[in-house]
C-alpha cells in the first residue's frame, strides 16, 4: 500500500511525497510534485499499478528500466560517461575532448533526452562540418565520439539499441590535410651538425635538443611520451640499454620498452648526471613550440647545405630549387617533431627490418597499420616475387639442358621448383602423368607385387637386390633425373 504524505508534518510547506515497495520489494520514495493531495493519492495508485503489472510478469521491468534509461538527459548519461573514461585509464585530453564533441554534436541536432539521437542528426552535423571546410580526420573525430557513446548506452542497456550504427565516418585518406615526411638519411648528417652548433632554443641548449633527436628517431616514442620521461625510466649501464615509458604516459596505454645504442646510452647518462631520479630527462618547452623549435634547426641546416656551394652558382641554383631539407616539400608534406617518430619506423623499414619487428618498435596495434604506413619503404620485393613466378612458368626444356650441356643441372632446378610449389601451397604435376581414375584402373587390375628388374644403380649393389619386391606396383622410371635424387 503506498503512502502519501509531507515532510515536516500535514501543515507543512511544499509538495506531498509517496512512498511504495516495486515488484522487488525494495522501498521507493519520491516528490510528487504537487500540493494537492487527492492529485499525489492518484499518482500513488498509479504507482502501485504498475508495480502490480509487473510483478505479474504483464509488463517486462528490464524494457521498462531500458525506456526510463533513454528518457534520462543526454548531461545526466555523460556523467556516468565521463566515470567510464576514466576507469579505462583515458587521459584528461582524451576525456576532455570526447564531452565537448558529443555536447556540440547534441546541441546542433537538438539532442535533449538519449532517445532523441538519430543517425540522421548526426549525419546533418558531419555535413555541417564539412560545408565549414573540416578535414576528413576532424570530422572523424568527432562522430567516433557520439559513435562509441551511443555504444555505450546500448550495450549498457540505457537504449534499445545502438541508433548510429549506420552512421559512416570519412576516409581520411582521401582527404589528408597534413602529410607529414621522414627525414631522410643524408638529411640527418645536416641536421645534427647544425643543431649541434646551434643556439638556444626555446629553453633548451643545443647539445640537449641534439640527444633529444637522437632518442626520438631510435626509440620511436611521441613527444609526450618523451616528456614523461624521467631519470628513473633510464637503463643505461646495461649490455643492451633501454627506455622505458609507463602506461599512464604512452597512447595505448601500454608499459613500453625502447631499446637504444651504446653511443646514445652514454649521451644521455651525461646529460642526466646532475638530475634527480624523478626530474624529467628533457627540459621541454611549451608544446605549441616543438615543431617550431624543430624547424628552425632545419632551417639552420638547409642554410649551411646550401652555403657549402656557394662558389659554385649552378649547384647553389638547384640546391635553392630542391626540398632537401625543407620545412615543406614541393608535395604539400611538412615536417614537424612526430615526423622524427615517422623517420623511426621509415629507416628500420629501409634496412629491411622484418615487418613484424618495425610493429614492435612503433607499438602499432595492428600489422595492417604498418604496413600501410611503411609497406611502400621496402623496395623490390614486388618484382622479385614476379620474377621467381617465371621459373614456373617458362621451365627449361631437357632438350635445351642436352643441348648445353647442362642436363645435369636439371636435378638442383627440379628441386627448386618443387620447393616453391610447396611454398605457394601448390601440387607440381608432370606433363606426361595420367588421370586417377586410370591409375586406380591399372592397380585394381594388378593382383600381386611384381619383382623389381635388375638395374645397375652403383658398382658396389649386391647381387641379389634384383630379387626384392618393389613398391607402389613395381612401378620404376627411367628418368635418371627422378632416380637421382632417391639415392
Amino acid at each position: 500500500m503506498a503512502t502519501v504524505f509531507k515532510r515536516g508534518g500535514p501543515k507543512a510547506k511544499g509538495p506531498y511525497h509517496v512512498q511504495w515497495y516495486d515488484h522487488t520489494g525494495k522501498r521507493r520514495s519520491k516528490s510528487t510534485r504537487t500540493t494537492d493531495k487527492a492529485v499525489a493519492e492518484r499518482i500513488a495508485r498509479k504507482l502501485e499499478a504498475e508495480v502490480a503489472l509487473r510483478r505479474e510478469g504483464v509488463v517486462d521491468s528490464a524494457l521498462d528500466e531500458i525506456s526510463q534509461q533513454a528518457s534520462r538527459s543526454i548531461k545526466a548519461h555523460l556523467e556516468d560517461y565521463e566515470n567510464k573514461l576514466r576507469a579505462a585509464n583515458r587521459t584528461d585530453k582524451h576525456i576532455e575532448s570526447t564531452l565537448k564533441f558529443i555536447l556540440w554534436i547534441a546541441e546542433f541536432a537538438g539532442f535533449e533526452v538519449a532517445s532523441d539521437i538519430t543517425a540522421d542528426g548526426v549525419n546533418r552535423y558531419a555535413a555541417h562540418l564539412r560545408d565549414k571546410s573540416r578535414s576528413a580526420r576532424t570530422i572523424g573525430a568527432h562522430l567516433n565520439a557520439i559513435t562509441a557513446f551511443t555504444k555505450w548506452l546500448a550495450s549498457h542497456h540505457k537504449l534499445p539499441r545502438d541508433p548510429l550504427l549506420s552512421v559512416k565516418k570519412p576516409n581520411p585518406k582521401g582527404d589528408r590535410r597534413t602529410e607529414r615526411r621522414m627525414l631522410l638519411p643524408e638529411e640527418w648528417g645536416w641536421l645534427e651538425t647544425a643543431t649541434a652548433a646551434g643556439p638556444e632554443r626555446y629553453g633548451m641548449r643545443a647539445k640537449e635538443r641534439l640527444v633529444l633527436y637522437r632518442t626520438a628517431i631510435q626509440t620511436g616514442l611521441r613527444s609526450n611520451e618523451l616528456r614523461s620521461l624521467t631519470r628513473g625510466n633510464l637503463f643505461l649501464d646495461l649490455e643492451q640499454p633501454y627506455v622505458t615509458c609507463v602506461a599512464g604516459s604512452t597512447k595505448n596505454r601500454k608499459n613500453a620498452r625502447q631499446y637504444i645504442q651504446s653511443e646514445l646510452a652514454a649521451e644521455l647518462k651525461d646529460l642526466i648526471a646532475t638530475k634527480t631520479l624523478k626530474a624529467p630527462v628533457f627540459s621541454f618547452p611549451h608544446e605549441t613550440y616543438l615543431a617550431r623549435m624543430l624547424r628552425e634547426d632545419l632551417v639552420a641546416a638547409r642554410k649551411q647545405w646550401i652555403k657549402a656551394v656557394s662558389k659554385d652558382p649552378n649547384e647553389r641554383l638547384k640546391r635553392e630549387q630542391s626540398d632537401f631539407l625543407a620545412a615543406e616539400n614541393s608535395d604539400g608534406q611538412t615536417f614537424d617533431f612526430h615526423c622524427l617518430r615517422h623517420t623511426c619506423g621509415a629507416w628500420l623499414a629501409m634496412q629491411g627490418v622484418h615487418i613484424k619487428t618495425v610493429q614492435t618498435v612503433m607499438r602499432h596495434s595492428t600489422i595492417t597499420l604498418t604496413m600501410d604506413t611503411y609497406g611502400h619503404l621496402f623496395p623490390g620485393q614486388e618484382a622479385e616475387a614476379v620474377s621467381r613466378l617465371g621459373e614456373i612458368f617458362n621451365p627449361v626444356s631437357p632438350t635445351q639442358l642436352q643441348a648445353t650441356g647442362t642436363d645435369d643441372l636439371r636435378v638442383g632446378d627440379e628441386e627448386e621448383a618443387q620447393h616453391m610449389a610447396q611454398q605457394l601451397g601448390r601440387v607440381s604435376v608432370r606433363s606426361s602423368a595420367k588421370r586417377c581414375d586410370e591409375n586406380d584402373q591399372k592397380i585394381a587390375s594388378e593382383s600381386s607385387h611384381k619383382p623389381s628388374h635388375s638395374a645397375t644403380l652403383r658398382d658396389d649393389m649386391r647381387e641379389d637386390a634384383s630379387t626384392d619386391t618393389s613398391s607402389g606396383g613395381g612401378t620404376r622410371t627411367p628418368d635418371t633425373r627422378i632416380m637421382i635424387p632417391l639415392l
